[in-house]
């Protein structure tokens, strides 16, 4: 017994660590509503799914050759009480996962602000072909495949797409969102703890898609505020020409940043006043 414990614990601790850097492993408060919600539904979902394999397994047992006990009735058509349960239960199931959609949408509205005392440091994305650009607005800087963000403080998200629709999401803070040409999304996030977290594009893009990931930084405030003036004292300018050599079609491309943008940069991207790129061939 003490051994089929010890495999157990050992077999669940594999488990758990699987889910490092996932969905399940939260770092902020929208993360942890989703994964929550997740719970909430699988719950709902086993209270039905467990009892239905259970009653499956003890019908072919109680029913088998053997059971001279068991009463068949080959004539048997209907049942009122059977219908009832049969369609009742499903109903039941639908109507509570129903409720947790409905609630979770609105609670989890990516425009939605997050409860904080502080106010949300702004950040403008923009999706190019092969790579993500992450522009600073308040700082007057930007970063390439790189987010550097302050631990505990609300992000407030501007998305958009220089080519075509792609999928912003960073599993272990929050909920996925799509970045399309022409207009803008909004997301609110918050990395709770300090460390760094995986980012990636969900949604194939064509031939670079595996390289369109980057690393989110969440530091502790003076560390965030000593990398902006860090960032600011070197690197390249990002104006309109420089972003044009920026947008061209490049893959697996390493994290760098610029010390100053065009302040109207993002939304000339976003309202197509700088022309969208024809995407991938």
């Amino acid at each position: 017994m003490a051994q089929l414990a010890a495999r157990c614990a050992a077999f669940l601790t594999i488990l758990l660590a699987s889910c490092s850097g996932g969905v399940l492993d939260a770092r902020g408060p929208v993360a942890a509503a989703d994964r929550q919600m997740m719970l909430n539904a699988l719950a709902i979902m086993v209270a039905i799914v467990v009892p239905t394999i259970v009653a499956a397994l003890y019908f072919a047992w109680w029913y088998r050759a053997g059971n001279r006990r068991a009463h068949r009735h080959p004539r048997f058509v209907y049942s009122g009480a059977i219908e009832l349960i049969v369609w009742s239960i499903p109903l039941l199931v639908i109507l509570f996962l129903s409720g947790l959609i409905w609630i979770g949408s609105h609670e989890l509205d990516p425009a939605r602000p997050l409860a904080a005392k502080e106010k949300p440091l702004e950040l403008q994305v923009v999706s190019l072909d092969w790579k993500w650009l992450f522009i600073y607005p308040q700082q007057g800087v930007a970063a390439v495949n790189e987010l550097v963000v302050p631990a505990g403080v609300p992000l407030h998200f501007s998305l958009t797409s220089a080519s075509v629709m792609n999928s912003f999401f960073v599993p272990q803070l929050g909920s996925m969102i799509a970045t399309m040409n022409g207009m803008v999304t909004e997301l609110h996030l918050q990395a709770d703890h300090e460390g760094d977290y995986y980012g990636l594009s969900t949604q194939y893009s064509g031939d670079g898609f595996s390289d369109m990931h980057f690393t989110v930084h969440a530091v502790a405030p003076g560390a965030f505020a000593e990398w902006v003036q860090r960032t600011k004292a070197a690197g390249p300018a990002l104006d309109r020409n420089g972003y044009e050599r920026l947008a061209q079609e490049s893959a697996n491309v390493g994290p760098f940043t610029y010390r100053a943008i065009d302040p109207a940069l993002f939304r000339a991207v976003a309202t197509n006043q700088i022309a969208p790129q024809r995407g991938p061939r």
